[in-house]
C-alpha cells in the first residue's frame, strides 16, 4: 500500500492525499460506509459505487466470524467476490464489538473470551486468531486487535489497557508477519492508538505504534462517551506526533461537525454508522441542516428531500419519505439511509477540494453552521 499527501491546509492540518491499495485508490479525506455483516444495510453494491460514489467500505470481523464464517468467506474466494464489492475494504478487527459485549465477555492476557450475541456460544479471541481470522476475509486494511476503553476509565485503568494493547499489537505484528495473503493481493496492518483521554497516554501509544513503521495508523477509543471537546483534543494530541506521510484512521467518528473537525485536526478516513442508523430513524444530514423526517412539519411538504442532494434518492419529496417512515416502509429507511451516505461522501470530497483549492478554513466554518441548523 502507498500513501501520497498532496497537499496540506494552510492554518490547519488538514490534507489531501491518495491512498493506493491493491483494489484501487482512495482519495483522501474518505468517509468509509459500514458494511458490518459484508453488506451496508439496505443498499446494493451498485448504489455503494455509483450513486453514493464509496471508494472504500468497511467490514467487521467480529460479526463476519460469527456469521458467515470465515469458512464461507474464504471458499468464495474472500470477502470481495463473497460481496461483489471489487474496491477496497477495510475491517475492524472486532475490539469495539468484544467492549461493547460487557458482562458476556472477559479479557486476559491471552485475549478476549466472550460469548456470541447470536446464540450464547463460547469463543476466544487472541491477537494471532484475529490475524488469521482477517487474512481469510481478504479486507485490503485490516486493524490489530486492542482494548476499547470506556469514555470515563480513570488513569489506572486507562492505563493498564493501553499496556495489554501494546503487547496485543507485537502480536499482531508476529502473526501477520509470519502468514502470507490468500487472495494474490497484499494486505496492511494499521495499529490502534488507545490510551483514551489522557494526553500522557495517547503520546506513549503513538511512540510505540510509530516502532512498527506500518502503512497506516489508526485513533481508536474515541467517540465513547467523552465530550467532543476532549475528542478533538486527543485527535491532536495524536495526529501531532504520527508520521506525515502515513493515512490516519478515526474510528468510529462521526457527525457532519465532527468529521469537519477530525479532518482540519489532521484525520483522513473515517467510518461510523450514523449515516445508515439514524437514517433508519428518521435522522436527515442535508446541506441545509439536519431534519427530522418523523415531524409532522414534513407532512405535506412536497420539495424534494435535498435540492442540492447528489443521490438519485433526493428527487423524492420530504412528505413521501415522511409517509414511508411513518409507515415503517422498508423503502423510507433505503431512502434515507442512501440519503445520508452520499451526503456524507459529498462532504469528505467538498472538503478536500477545499483543501486543494487552499480555502478549506473559512469553507468549514460556513458548513458548520449549516450543519448545526435543525429545519
Amino acid at each position: 500500500m502507498d500513501f501520497e499527501l498532496i497537499t496540506t491546509s494552510e492554518n490547519s492540518r488538514a490534507r489531501a492525499g491518495v491512498l493506493s491499495t491493491g483494489h484501487g485508490k482512495i482519495e483522501t479525506p474518505i468517509f468509509m460506509p459500514v458494511g458490518t455483516a459484508g453488506s451496508v444495510k439496505g443498499i446494493h453494491t451498485r448504489d455503494i459505487k455509483d450513486d453514493i460514489k464509496a471508494q472504500i467500505i468497511l467490514g467487521n470481523t467480529y460479526h463476519l466470524y460469527l456469521r458467515p464464517g470465515t469458512d464461507v468467506i474464504e471458499k468464495a474466494g474472500g470477502l470481495h467476490k463473497f460481496n461483489g464489492w471489487n474496491r477496497p475494504i477495510l475491517t475492524d478487527s472486532g475490539g469495539f464489538q468484544v467492549f461493547s459485549l460487557g458482562d458476556i465477555r472477559k479479557l486476559s492476557e491471552e485475549g478476549a473470551k466472550f460469548q456470541s450475541h447470536i446464540d450464547g456460544s463460547y469463543h476466544l479471541f487472541t491477537p494471532e486468531k484475529v490475524m488469521d481470522i482477517q487474512r481469510a476475509i481478504g479486507a485490503d486494511i485490516v486493524m490489530a486487535f486492542d482494548e476499547c476503553t470506556p469514555g470515563d476509565a480513570d488513569y489506572n485503568y486507562a492505563k493498564k489497557s493501553m499496556e495489554l494493547t501494546q503487547r496485543w499489537l507485537e502480536r499482531c505484528f508476529i502473526r501477520f508477519n509470519n502468514t502470507e495473503p490468500k487472495y494474490g493481493y497484499s494486505q496492511s496492518l494499521f495499529p490502534i492508538v488507545q490510551g483514551n483521554t489522557f494526553a500522557e497516554l495517547r503520546k506513549i501509544a503513538v511512540s510505540h505504534v510509530k516502532s512498527f513503521d506500518a502503512d497506516g495508523y489508526a485513533i481508536g477509543g474515541l467517540s465513547v462517551g467523552e465530550s467532543e471537546e476532549v475528542m478533538y483534543e486527543m485527535t491532536e494530541v495524536v495526529t501531532a506526533d504520527l508520521p506525515e506521510n502515513r493515512p490516519r484512521y478515526l474510528m468510529g467518528v462521526g457527525t457532519p461537525v465532527n468529521i469537519l473537525e477530525s479532518i482540519d485536526r489532521g484525520v483522513d478516513m473515517f467510518d461510523c454508522v450514523m449515516p445508515t442508523r439514524n437514517g433508519r430513524n428518521g435522522m436527515l444530514f442535508t446541506s441545509e441542516g439536519t431534519i427530522n423526517i418523523r415531524n409532522k412539519k414534513w407532512e405535506n411538504d412536497h420539495s424534494p428531500i435535498d435540492p442540492n442532494g447528489t443521490s438519485f434518492v433526493d428527487s423524492y419529496s420530504k412528505a413521501y419519505l415522511r409517509h414511508l417512515i411513518i409507515s415503517g416502509e422498508m423503502l423510507g429507511a433505503q431512502i434515507a439511509s442512501q440519503h445520508n451516505l452520499a451526503f456524507y461522501l459529498w462532504l469528505v470530497k467538498t472538503a478536500r477540494q477545499k483543501i486543494i483549492n487552499g480555502d478549506f478554513l473559512s469553507w468549514k466554518r460556513e458548513m458548520i453552521i449549516k450543519l448545526k441548523e435543525r429545519l
